[in-house]
């Protein structure tokens, strides 16, 4: 996967702006002109879009793999961490001028191999490897940058287990289904 231009990123950042802000003002969104943009950006990508205020949350919705055009995807995903994050009240209005957008472009998730719990804590690259775990139909990713606020290995796996559903220590007594991807990142 190549890096986005500055210019690419300028413009994924136009587009969930006026997306969230469409999306939250209850307006509907208009049509892409793909003429207008580039072929990366046209091209199938999966994307996570953040909203912080503050520096705190306040949404984060995206998708692990590409079905649509990376244009598309971070506008949807802008809508949807504004009014769709089930951990948080939808957006309003008056929150807009506060809300800054991060979009993650992500890498396709590659499974990671590994026969024990140390084994596992061995291969994991803080600040690197996003993270899934899979036990059957329960699935939980943490981003990348979820490391600079949980910069311990078996915390970090700790945390992603109870965002599944599972208790803490889940990944030490069952081997998962675990797979890890990068991403571009970049922000408002």
């Amino acid at each position: 996967m190549s890096a986005l231009t500055l210019e690419e990123k300028q413009t994924l950042l136009r587009l969930s702006r006026q997306a969230l802000e469409s999306g939250v003002r209850g307006q509907t969104l208009p049509a892409l002109d793909a003429a207008t943009l580039s072929p990366t950006l046209r091209a199938d990508g999966a994307s996570f879009v953040t909203l912080t205020v503050r520096g705190e949350l306040r949404g984060c919705i995206g998708v692990l793999e590409p079905y649509q055009s990376l244009a598309e995807d971070v506008r949807e995903h802008a809508i949807a961490a504004a009014l769709q994050d089930y951990r948080f009240p939808p957006v309003e209005e008056h929150e807009l001028a506060q809300i800054e957008i991060e979009v993650s472009r992500l890498t396709l998730p590659e499974p990671l191999e590994y026969t024990t719990a140390e084994d596992l804590l061995a291969s994991l690259r803080p600040g690197v490897d996003g993270v899934i775990l899979q036990d059957g139909f329960r699935r939980a990713t943490f981003l990348p940058q979820v490391w600079e606020k949980v910069a311990d290995k078996e915390e970090f796996l700790d945390h992603l287990c109870m965002k599944m559903g599972a208790s803490p220590d889940f990944w030490r007594r069952k081997h998962l289904e675990v797979l890890v991807y990068q991403v571009e990142e970049f922000h408002e």
